[in-house]
Parts: C-alpha cells; structure tokens; sequence
C-alpha cells in the first residue's frame, strides 16, 4: 500500500454535510479528551484490530488529543487519528460499517487534515493508503511515488 500525499491549503469544507449528519443522523464530530481513552480504545480494538488500537492509545498521549470521534448518543460511529505513527501522518480512521457511505469518513478525515494545518503544515501524508479512491475524491491526495515501502515495512507480527 502507497502512501498519498494531501495538500491542506484548500481542503473542501465540510460544515454542510456535518450539519446535515447532526440535523438528520443526530451525529456529533468532536475531538475525544482523555476520560474517553479506554472507551475509544476498546471499540476500535473490537471493530480495527489491536495494530489500530495501539496507534489509537498513542493519539491519546498528545495535547490536545489528536483523534476525532463521531458519535451517536453514547455510541461511537467513527474515529480518525493524526500524528500516531509519525509527524505529519493521518491515520488510523475508520467507521462503523453500517454508518458507511453518509459521510462520516469525510467529516472526520477533514477535521483531522485541518487540525494538522493548523499545527503549521502545508501537507499531510496519508500513510499505507486502502482506499485510494475516496482520499483522492475527498481531498485531492495523490499517491507517493516509491512509497510501498514505509514506516510500516518492518512492523512486527504476532505468529
């Protein structure tokens, strides 16, 4: 997986479709604080794996914390994280796979490329990219070249 570069100058404003989830799904977008770390952190280990949650339990250690969550009530429906595995990097993110396709993703993907904007950067690097396609339709990335090999290359497994 390539890793895809964003620039943050321009990003498209989401206002619309965040008003438009709260009016219509109830959903709020905010930034966790540290009460929530074990609450955010078990859900995305039981819906992302523990490679995710470790990236996660790092996203807490900063100030301010650096994952957005949507929620619904007192449940998650997504989340997304900056500055986990390496500076200027987005990533884990991920969202409930009922609530897919009504633009969540999006909402919080962009919340957190602005948060890095304002931390002073230009661009931002979406680091071992799935879905190529929604980050090139949502903000514009481009994919690295030469990038298959990343911070990810030696990352140790369980057997």
């Amino acid at each position: 997986m390539k890793d895809m570069l964003v620039r943050l100058i321009e990003l498209p404003d989401v206002s619309e479709i965040e008003k438009k989830l709260l009016e219509k799904e109830k959903i709020i977008f905010r930034r966790a604080i540290a009460p929530e770390k074990h609450l955010v952190s078990e859900w995305v280990m039981e819906q992302f794996g523990t490679y995710w949650q470790s990236e996660v339990e790092v996203a807490f250690s900063r100030q301010p914390v650096s994952c957005w969550i949507a929620q619904r009530g007192n449940q998650i429906l997504g989340f997304a994280c900056y500055e986990s595995t390496a500076r200027n990097f987005f990533g884990p993110t991920g969202t409930l796979e009922s609530e897919r396709g009504k633009g969540i993703g999006k909402v919080l993907l962009i919340k957190s490329l602005l948060s890095l904007k304002e931390m002073g950067y230009a661009y931002a690097i979406i680091g071992g990219v799935g879905p190529a396609e929604f980050y090139e339709k949502a903000v514009g990335a481009k994919p690295i070249d030469g990038s298959e090999v990343s911070v990810y290359e030696n990352l140790l497994r369980k057997i």
